[in-house]
Order: C-alpha cells, then sequence, then structure tokens
C-alpha cells in the first residue's frame, strides 16, 4: 500500500488533545451559520443531475474566488477543486462534498422546495436533493470561509474537492471521485476528510467507524441462453425462465452458505428481470441485473470468483449456457476508515461535538465513491445528523424517496467538523 509508511508514523504517534482553536471555530461557525443556510436553500432549489451539475460549479467557483482562492474548474467535466496556501509548511488535508442531486420528485411543501427538471438517460424527469448533497457543498463552503480567515494560522495547504457524479454518471458517460482521482486531483494530498447528512441520525450527533463504514458496490448482469419454443411444448425448449429462477436462488447461498457471516457481512441482490413477450412463448434468452455489496476485501474477492462458477455450474445443469458481466458498469470500493487514523482524530470529533454525541456505528451497505480518495491517501468518512429532535426516528424519512428531508441545523456540527479535522491533522503533522 503506497501510504503504509504514513500509518505508521500515525500509530507512532502519542494520542492528540485537542486544538484549542476549537472555541474559536465554533465561534465563526455561530457567525456564518444564516450564509450557510442561504448556499443550502439555493443549492435545494436549484439542484442538478450527474454531470450536469453546471451552474452549481459556477456559483461554489465565483465564491471560492471571493475568498482568494486558486480555483479550477471543469474538473472531472463539472467539478471544482480549490487550493487554500497559508504559505506555511504542513500537509495537504482533502475536504470533499459532493454536488449532484437526484431524478426523484421533492414532496416537501418547503418554501425553496425544488422545481427542477432534467434529463436523465433520454428521459424527462423531475430532480431534486433527496441525499442531502446540498448541505454538504453548503457545509464544505463554510469550512472554506473559516479556513481561508485564519489562513495565516493554518500549517500547509487545504485542497477544497467539490464532486460531481457521485450518484453515477449518466449511461455512456464516465464520472465521480474515480475520474478525479485519474485526473490527479489526489497528486500531494496526505490525508481527506468527507461528511454525509443522515435523515436518521439526531441533529447534533456525529457517528463514526474503524474500518470498513460502507460497502463496496459491484453491479453485475447475467444473460441466460436457452432455446426458445412454444409455451404449450416446453420440452422443446431449454428454458431460459426457469434456468433464472434457479441462478437467482443459488445466488443466495453466496453470502447464507459460503461466507463466514460474522465477519463478511455482504448482499447479493438481483433488481432487474428481463425476458420474453408473450405468455405462450417460452423466450430464447433472459437477462438478470443485480448488485454485491461487500464490508471487506475478503469477500469481496470469494464471491467474485464464486458468482460466475454458481451461476455456470446452474445453467450447464439446465442444458443452458451463461454470460457473466461483472462488474457490469461502475464499481466502487470499500469506504474504509483507517484505524489508526480514526484513533488519531477521535479527540477532534470528541472536542468538537461533545464526547456524548459522538457514536460508534455500524457498517451500512449503501455505497459510496469517496471510497477511491481513500484508496489514494488515508481518509476518514463520517456521518452527521440532519433528524429533527422532535422528529420519532419511525417518522423520519429514507434517503432517495420524495419525503426526504434534513433540518438546516444539522449542518452547522458539520461546518465545525470538516474545519477542526483539518487544523488538529495539521497541528499534529506540521515539523
Amino acid at each position: 500500500m503506497k501510504y503504509k509508511h504514513l500509518f505508521a508514523l500515525l500509530s507512532a504517534l502519542p494520542a492528540f488533545a485537542a486544538y484549542s482553536a476549537t472555541s474559536d471555530v465554533a465561534a465563526s461557525a455561530s457567525k456564518i451559520e444564516s450564509k450557510v443556510i442561504e448556499w443550502r436553500h439555493h443549492f435545494h432549489e436549484h439542484p442538478e443531475l450527474s454531470n450536469r451539475e453546471f451552474e452549481t460549479s459556477k456559483y461554489i467557483a465565483n465564491y471560492l474566488r471571493s475568498l482568494n482562492m486558486d480555483v479550477q474548474t471543469g474538473v472531472a467535466k463539472t467539478g471544482v477543486v480549490a487550493i487554500l496556501d497559508s504559505g506555511n509548511p504542513g500537509p495537504t488535508v482533502g475536504l470533499r462534498a459532493d454536488m449532484d442531486g437526484l431524478p426523484v420528485l421533492e414532496t416537501s411543501e418547503l418554501p425553496w422546495k425544488s422545481k427542477a427538471r432534467g434529463e436523465f438517460n433520454g428521459k424527462e424527469v423531475p430532480v431534486s436533493h433527496a441525499c442531502g448533497h446540498d448541505t454538504h457543498m453548503a457545509m464544505l463552503m463554510g469550512a472554506a470561509t473559516i479556513l481561508s480567515e485564519m489562513r495565516s494560522q493554518l500549517k500547509g495547504k487545504v485542497k477544497f474537492i467539490f464532486q460531481p457524479a457521485e450518484e453515477g454518471a449518466p449511461e455512456g458517460e464516465t464520472g465521480g471521485a474515480e475520474v478525479m482521482v485519474k485526473e490527479g486531483v489526489m497528486k500531494d494530498v496526505d490525508v481527506v476528510f468527507g461528511l454525509h447528512i443522515n435523515a436518521r441520525t439526531n441533529v447534533g450527533t456525529v457517528k463514526y467507524r474503524h474500518g470498513g463504514i460502507m460497502a463496496a458496490v459491484d453491479p453485475f448482469k447475467v444473460v441466460i441462453h436457452g432455446k426458445q419454443a412454444h409455451g404449450a411444448y416446453p420440452w422443446l425448449s431449454v428454458d431460459p425462465v426457469v434456468t433464472s429462477a434457479q441462478v437467482i436462488m443459488g445466488l443466495q447461498t453466496l453470502v447464507s452458505r459460503e461466507l463466514e457471516l460474522t465477519d463478511n457481512a455482504a448482499v447479493v441482490t438481483i433488481g432487474s428481470i428481463h425476458g420474453g413477450v408473450r405468455s405462450n412463448i417460452i423466450p430464447d434468452k433472459v437477462e438478470l441485473v443485480g448488485t454485491i455489496r461487500t464490508l471487506n476485501e475478503k469477500a469481496r474477492e470469494h464471491i467474485y470468483k464464486s458468482l460466475p462458477r454458481k451461476v455456470n455450474a446452474i445453467a450447464e445443469s439446465m442444458g443452458a449456457s451463461a454470460e457473466v458481466i461483472l462488474p457490469l458498469d461502475y464499481s466502487y470500493p470499500i469506504t474504509f476508515n483507517e484505524p489508526s487514523l480514526m484513533d488519531k482524530m477521535l479527540p477532534t470529533l470528541e472536542a468538537t461535538a461533545g464526547k456524548d454525541n459522538v457514536i460508534n456505528t455500524n457498517a451500512i451497505t449503501g455505497a459510496e465513491d469517496f471510497s477511491f480518495f481513500q484508496k489514494e491517501v488515508p481518509g476518514l468518512y463520517l456521518f452527521v445528523g440532519g433528524k429533527p429532535l422532535d422528529t420519532p426516528m419511525d417518522q423520519a424519512p429514507a434517503h432517495h424517496t420524495p419525503e426526504f428531508y434534513v433540518d438546516d441545523s444539522g449542518m452547522n456540527l458539520g461546518v465545525e467538523l470538516l474545519s477542526n479535522l483539518t487544523i488538529d491533522y495539521m497541528n499534529m503533522h506540521s515539523k
């Protein structure tokens, strides 16, 4: 691993007491909170889909230039990267926010609700920030404001990364963190921090985890080839529909019977089945599309080997043949919080949010392309609460739904965390 020497350095460092600027950051965050909310409302009302964040990136770039930063646009098509150079020696800290909305119709009655429309894979669709990326951009702009005001006190550089297409590029396109890495965004970066607001976590709290916090995602496609026949004479066919049913059930044993579940939580889901055009015609092929979610590399490697073996064996037993495409189009690594780095930065979380508001959480099987940044340098990914305290948990809407909602008040903690993680890391690693 290319940054193994840095892990060793982190392990050798003593536990770090939070930097005394924490209270200064809190005061600054309170002072600009209304501006952060204004930014969030703007982004929320004017969402744009993946790789189409043209006006969003202009808005962000113009503001960052007003802070006297070196700003680069058009990164990974619509991304924005800005450098804050303190002029003092020290590490370069990367801070990331994603920018894209989703093809979801917002049903809220907010005065700043989205009424936007866009085009997704050739179809006109509603667009909304149904996952909270509007808050991510606003929080990072808030941190940029605070850190630029403290420029002379910093030790090193900050790279602000506003990333497009986290939700996945449109068909036929590439995008997101993987493309940013290929274009050199992580060059000279020593560490990277990212946050995700969470609609089912209380405002004022932050969740963390050592190791894998979000799963790797690997979409796949299986095509079962059989022999077409009249539905009245199935013995003249090689039935790909029945074969597909056997394959679907067989794939469920990859997790339940082949992985040691106490250490290797994983999910294999078939989400799409296509085959045939009439009730009385057995088709010549059936296509299955699914997703694999894994939380460690051992489980991921096992499923990559075992899935084609199982599919082909079942198909052969039915007299059919199979074609397996894995991964299908995109593939995200595990979002992995390097344990020694998590240990070193945990005091910062506790000093910022209060020890009782810092929660060690379970991993989730959702995925994040922030993981591509973590493959290049050590990084931490955290969840910040966006659920109002007076909303019961069972009434909090889920992400990627028309009812999705997070409260403006949750952003203040995110602004402080991004700022304090930067300052504390710089002070730990400056000469």
